[in-house]
Formats: C-alpha cells, sequence, structure tokens
C-alpha cells in the first residue's frame, strides 16, 4: 500500500526554498533553513527542523522495550516513615514501592512497620540505603519470612555486599534483583544524556566484574542489575536517552555471551524542579512521564510536585500517582510497544545519542572504570554544567514561572521550608557520591528570596518613553527580567518630557531605572531623559533594547545575561543578605 499514493512528489529542495522564503521574509540572515532552524544539544549533536527517510540509519533496530502491553509499572517514593501513605499509594493505583532507608529517611528498624498491610508477594519492594543497604536488605528478608519477594535491594554495583546479596536473590528470590546502576546522580550534577549513559554503562560494567568474580555467571550478573535514569520535560530527548539505553546494554550484554533486555526505571529529573511557582511541576513532570512512558519504561516514579519545598502530603503525592493513571489509562499511552519507533527523527536521534554514549563509555573504560575515573568524570560534568548554567542565565533555557513569567505575589506552600527538599537526588544514597546536586532554577530563586527577604521589596523605575503602543512591549520585556529576581517595577507612564519622567522616579523611591521605548524615540529622548534621571539620582540606567546612549550604562535584551543585570541591580539597590 502506496500510503502516499495520489500525493505529489515533493523533494526536500522544495521544502527548503519555501522554507527560506518565509525566513527571508522574517529578516533571517541564513544560507539554508537548517542553518537558521538547527540547534546543538549538549552532547554537540545537530537538531535538524526537518527529517526524511534519508535520515534513518540502516536498518534502524527499533529499540523497544520489553515490558508487556498495557504499560509500565507505577512506582511511588516514600522517604519517610509513614504506613498510611503507603497503604493509600498501593489501593489507589500504586504497583510498587521505592523506599529510602537511612538517616534523615526511613530508619531500616521502621521498615517492618512502614510495609505493615503490605502484600510483599504483590507489591514489589525498591530499596535505596546507601551505606545501610545491608542492614536494610535483612530487614527486608526478615519481614518476608518464607514469601518470595520482587523489586530491588538497591545496592549500588561497586558496592562490598552487591555480590553477597546477589546471590542471595539468586538462590531465593527469582523476582528480586540485588543491584541498582543509578545514573541519576550524574544527571542532578548536570550530565548531558549522552554523559548520563555513558556513566551508566560503566557503572553497570563494574558492577558485573565484581558480581562475576563473586562466582555468579554473567547471565546471572545481567539479571541482577536493573538500571535509573532521569526524565525531563525535553520528551524527544528522553525518549531517545531510554531507546538509546537500551541498545547500548544489549551491546555490552552481547559482548559478556549473555542476554537480556534492560529493565529500567525512570524517575522525573530532580533538576528541573523548582521552589518557585512550584505548580508548574505538575505540568513538567506529566511531560516528563508521557516521555518515559513512550520511551519504554518499565517502572516510573513521578515526584511530588511540592517535594522541593516541603514534605510532600496527600494532595501532592495522589496528583503524582494520578499523572501516571491517566497517562496509561486514559491516554492508553502503554497499549503501544514503542510508539517512537520508525520515527526518522526518534531513530535518527537515538542511533546518534548512542554512538555518542558508547564512546564516553570507552573513555571511562580506557581510564580504568567508573572508580578510577572518578575525576574525568566530575570534570566533564562540570564543564556540561557550565554551558547549560550560561543558557539558563541567559534564558536560552527558560524557567517557566522562575526565569520567565515569575509571579511576585505568589503565596508559599503551607510548610514550606519546614522539613527541607525531598527530592530523589537528597536521599542518603544519592547525597553519598560526592558529586554536586543542582537545580537550574535555584541562581534565579536564590534572588528572589534575597528580594523577599528585605522589609521592603526592592524596585525598579521604567521610564517609558512615548505612548503606551510604543513603549509597552519593551516595558513588559523589562518587567519580566527584573520580577525573575524578585524586583517589582513601576512605570512612568506615557510621555516624552525628561523632567516629568525624572520626577515620577524620584517620587517612586527607587535608585535604578530602565528606560523602554521604540528605537526611533530611542534617538530623540533616550540621553536626556538619561540625564534628568541622573540629575533625580539614579545609580544605573539600564535601556531596554540595544544601542549606545549618552548616560546609559548597560542594555538588557533577549539574550543578555539576565543573572548578572540582576545581580548588579541587587549591588546598586544595596540589596544586602
Amino acid at each position: 500500500m502506496d500510503l502516499a499514493a495520489g500525493f505529489p512528489s515533493t523533494s526536500r529542495d522544495d521544502w527548503r526554498a519555501l522554507a527560506m522564503a518565509v525566513l527571508r521574509k522574517s529578516g533571517v540572515d541564513a544560507e539554508t533553513p537548517e542553518e537558521a532552524l538547527s540547534h546543538s544539544t549538549y552532547d554537540g549533536l545537530t537538531v535538524s527542523p526537518l527529517y526524511d527517510s534519508a535520515d534513518a540509519p540502516a536498518g534502524a533496530p527499533f529499540d523497544r522495550g520489553a515490558r508487556p502491553v498495557g504499560g509500565w509499572e507505577v512506582r511511588q517514593r516514600h522517604a519517610v516513615p509513614d504506613p498510611e501513605a503507603v497503604l493509600a499509594d498501593l489501593e489507589n493505583g500504586v504497583h510498587s514501592l521505592w523506599i529510602v532507608v537511612g538517616d534523615g529517611a526511613v530508619p531500616a528498624d521502621a521498615l517492618a512497620g512502614m510495609l505493615k498491610g503490605v502484600y510483599l508477594d504483590l507489591a514489589p519492594i525498591v530499596l535505596e540505603a546507601g551505606e545501610q543497604t545491608a542492614e536494610a536488605a535483612e530487614a527486608l528478608f526478615a519481614l518476608a519470612g518464607g514469601t518470595t519477594l520482587r523489586g530491588n535491594l538497591g545496592a549500588a554495583p561497586t558496592s562490598s555486599h552487591a555480590a553477597a546479596l546477589a546471590a542471595r536473590c539468586v538462590s531465593g528470590h527469582p523476582g528480586l534483583r540485588a543491584v541498582m546502576a543509578d545514573a541519576t546522580p550524574y544527571h542532578d550534577a548536570g550530565a548531558s544524556d549522552a554523559e548520563e549513559l555513558g556513566c551508566s554503562l560503566a557503572l553497570a560494567v563494574a558492577g558485573l566484574r565484581a558480581l562475576t568474580a563473586a562466582g555468579l555467571t554473567e547471565q546471572q550478573a545481567v539479571d541482577q542489575i536493573e538500571f535509573r535514569y532521569a526524565a525531563t520535560d525535553d520528551q524527544f530527548a528522553t525518549i531517545a536517552k531510554l531507546r538509546a539505553a537500551r541498545r547500548l546494554w544489549d551491546r555490552v550484554t552481547e559482548v559478556i555471551g549473555a542476554s537480556g533486555a534492560q529493565l529500567q526505571h525512570v524517575v522525573t529529573s530532580s533538576a528541573m524542579m523548582t521552589a518557585r511557582d512550584p505548580w508548574v511541576n505538575m505540568l513538567r513532570t506529566t511531560v516528563a512521564c508521557f516521555a518515559a512512558g513512550v520511551g519504554g519504561a518499565d517502572a516510573v516514579t513521578v515526584q511530588p510536585f511540592d517535594a522541593v519545598v516541603r514534605r510532600p502530603d496527600a494532595f501532592s503525592r495522589r496528583i503524582a500517582r494520578n499523572t501516571q493513571s491517566l497517562l496509561l489509562e486514559e491516554a492508553g499511552i502503554g497499549r503501544v510497544i514503542d510508539p517512537a519507533g520508525g520515527s526518522w527523527y526518534v531513530e535518527r536521534r537515538t542511533a546518534d545519542l548512542a554512538e555518542r554514549a558508547w564512546a564516553w563509555f570507552q573513555e571511562i573504560e580506557a581510564a580504568g572504570g567508573i572508580e578510577a575515573a572518578a575525576g574525568l568524570v566530575a570534570e566533564r560534568i562540570a564543564a556540561t554544567r557550565e554551558r547549560r548554567a550560561a543558557d539558563i542565565a541567559h534564558r536560552r533555557l527558560p524557567v517557566t514561572g522562575v526565569s520567565e513569567y515569575p509571579d511576585l505575589e505568589e503565596k508559599p506552600l503551607n510548610g514550606a521550608g519546614a522539613d527541607g527538599p525531598f527530592l530523589a537526588s537528597h536521599s542518603p544514597a544519592a547525597l553519598a557520591t560526592g558529586l554536586p546536586k543542582v537545580r537550574y532554577a535555584q541562581p534565579f530563586e536564590e534572588l528572589r528570596d534575597l528580594a523577599d527577604a528585605q522589609p521592603e521589596r526592592p524596585k525598579v523605575f521604567l521610564a517609558t518613553i512615548g505612548p503606551i503602543a510604543a513603549h509597552t512591549p519593551r516595558a513588559t520585556f523589562a518587567a519580566n527580567l527584573f520580577r525573575a529576581g524578585g524586583l517589582a517595577t513601576e512605570t512612568a507612564g506615557p510621555g516624552t518630557d525628561p523632567e516629568q519622567i525624572a520626577t515620577a522616579f524620584a517620587v517612586s523611591g527607587a535608585s535604578v531605572a530602565c528606560l523602554c521605548s521604540s528605537d526611533k524615540l530611542y534617538e530623540q529622548h533616550a540621553e536626556a531623559v538619561a540625564a534628568a534621571l541622573r540629575r533625580a539620582g539614579a545609580r544605573r540606567v539600564w535601556l531596554a533594547g540595544k544601542g549606545g546612549y549618552a548616560g546609559v550604562d548597560g542594555c538588557v535584551h533577549v539574550g543578555c545575561d539576565a543573572l548578572d543585570v540582576l545581580r548588579t541591580t541587587f549591588r546598586d539597590l544595596e540589596v544586602t543578605r
């Protein structure tokens, strides 16, 4: 069947001609539409505006997962002893439990009470206990008695107790795995997708060496390892990452003479979560969960929207699990295996990402493995983290509700700050990695916190020049930028008289001003207004837009370093801790 029959044939050159016609009308200066519309990932991979059959890798493998039709396992995370919350989750759509054990989380001796009433033969249990893994595992085995356990004991691949626990699982609990190759600490430290994948492979291979050295066969060792990855609101990046991860692990198992699809537990990213306007986190985690499901995850954990600022309550836990229930049962995401398979774009991105990740994995192995290469890994991730931080500062990577469209009237959540963050990256096991934990929104949120702590909210005066139609676009842009740091703004209103604008500035009580108008009116009035503002006591005069004018200290515009502008303004306003 030729689905394109009856339609005129169109070549890529035809598309290029049409696209360039539109771009030229928009004033874009480029030789090709690919030049104008492509962008690069943090791994240096080019994402093009158009893909066709020529872009699909030869013999695309369709990197499907091994889960059955019907969907993934809904896995809820619990980091505090709350048996009622556990039962509420299991009664309302959750399939398995992820229990964080350790100081500041669930004590190992409280595990029995935590799981009271839970049918351990039906609900898989996944532990995360760091240095207390052996103790937590013993508590779980004692609780189970003669019941065959399912889930994962959460031992790090290179830990001293991984081999003994794996042997115990092999001999008595065939549905239980001992080892978790957790790649989320690398993601939470700022790693790119390929860096996260390469580190996860190196971590798992180190585990394979340790397990086989302890007497397990290659196949038994493979069957004892589960992988944990982060899902972000960049849905196609997440889909490609999970598909590439399975391809990479398949290659490893092929080399050692074993088999078996990679078992993936995917958790929504801690790094993308915000403390400010936390309700937007519901949207972020929904997109991330969708991507994880489409990407073929075997189990998914959606973090509660308020996990950054407080202990999640019954409402936020309910929203987290219902996000998955909606996607599974109403949207039917799990009814199709690998729905992205066959997409020229996704197949190309999967193949490119797998190739880049494999090269990084080989570099780690050449340096002696994941432990010996710790310095190399930290250095590489730091470089990526700095590039992303620059994009965030310049708002090329916007954070909705924080660096863009902030709400200064936002009311804090009840209990915010009382217990600290309950994100996955703040668990005892994750904190033991030695890598930093970053959240993309944090630099802007720190400024918001500082502004909020002042007796009176610091203010920037917007010296609007000309009629409303002339100054509104740039005044809106400037207000959005300054509010991202928690600064209030007050406008002069329409008019061009420098003295009237300066008088309004003096009445406002501000000490920093920003000129806002059109380029045409700047040519006529910017220098006079700037001079009047100086006479009225302005310590600094910004200009919304671009251009050099006497009396103007700097410009705020699309692509400027917003964090630098805000920090400079804070110093001018003498805002201190």
